[in-house]
């Protein structure tokens, strides 16, 4: 009898005694030079620490962001992710096309993957988390509209052509700016998604089209510099953008961009970690799609806003907006 009771328990401790006490999230966004990501990888690894000291074990963010956009490269870090045994994988899709069948492959394998802000709707990610991109383009072109009193020539700056998020956005500026006679469209502006690349090309944009006199940006990347705080005039140029990181808060404070549309992007970190820890920790249902809402930053909540973006852990907000109303 003691001999069967000593087989059976170690039998049990086979079983249920081995639970794993450390976590490996591999993160791959789409650009370590973009401010964006960078912030998100800062709320992914908040995540991780307060969800380790909740839950008594090691959650671990293996960051694996190329330096620039490039989907076949995040294609290849994903597998050789799984290949080294993350336990799960949070991506951001630069290229859904080239992405989708290393998603697959590493689900097959028994890795969870999850997307956030850009998303590969047709592979076996398990969820998304972002912003509703029809959406996030209708509501750029609606306030840009009601800064021009509806009539205005709007360049439409767009990014990484082959991201299907932004390929959405822009399709949502097109679909608002058709309820506005009076607005017309110039064209779309892609470009390589640094923010001096970004700055360069609307300059371009500007000198070849001087009927240009709003921009609908679905991402903030020319307003990480300070170079259109100088070059473009706040009486003949408005823009809306999105995004409302540190960097770009005085582009509200100047008038150049009265209404910026703040992503949280630190959420897109935190938040994604705890749906995975969620799924692969606590065994619990996660729904698929999981919706951020975007935050209307003016001047009128430009101080709450500032004060936000340092509790989130930024340490570049400029001082004198934290001590705005």
């Amino acid at each position: 009898m003691k001999k069967w009771i000593a087989v059976m328990c170690c039998l049990a401790t086979v079983a249920f005694g081995a639970e794993k006490k450390s976590y490996k999230i591999a993160m791959i966004a789409k650009s370590s030079t973009n401010p964006v990501f960078l912030s998100a990888r800062t709320g992914a690894e908040a995540a991780a620490k307060d969800l380790s000291q909740k839950l008594g074990v090691e959650i671990v963010i293996d960051w694996r962001t190329p330096p620039t956009e490039d989907g076949q490269v995040q294609a290849q870090r994903l597998a050789q992710a799984v290949n080294e045994g993350v336990d799960a994988v949070l991506v951001s899709c630069s290229d859904a096309g080239k992405i989708t069948g290393a998603i697959n492959d590493a689900v097959a394998r028994g890795v969870p993957v999850m997307t956030f802000d850009s998303d590969a709707p047709q592979s076996k990610r398990f969820a998304f988390y972002g912003v509703d991109d029809m959406a996030t383009g209708e509501q750029t072109m609606a306030e840009l509209a009601k800064q021009l009193d509806g009539k205005g020539n709007v360049a439409i700056l767009a990014g990484n052509q082959n991201a299907p998020n932004l390929r959405k956005r822009v399709d949502g500026v097109k679909k608002e700016a058709a309820k506005h006679p009076g607005i017309k469209i110039v064209g779309v502006f892609n470009h390589i998604e640094t923010p001096q690349d970004a700055a360069a090309e609307v300059l371009r944009v500007m000198r070849a089209y001087p009927e240009v006199n709003a921009w609908a940006m679905i991402g903030g990347w020319p307003l990480f510099t300070k170079t259109l705080l100088t070059d473009l005039d706040p009486n003949k140029v408005k823009i809306v953008s999105v995004d409302a990181l540190p960097a770009e808060l005085p582009y509200i404070a100047k008038g150049i961009a009265p209404v910026l549309l703040a992503q949280s992007t630190y959420l897109w970190g935190y938040v994604s970690v705890e749906r995975i820890v969620d799924k692969i920790v606590l065994k619990k249902e996660v729904p698929v799609v999981n919706k951020m809402e975007l935050v209307r930053v003016s001047k009128e909540n430009l101080g709450a806003w500032a004060r936000q973006l340092k509790a989130w852990g930024f340490t570049d907000v400029p001082e004198e907006y934290l001590k705005l109303p």
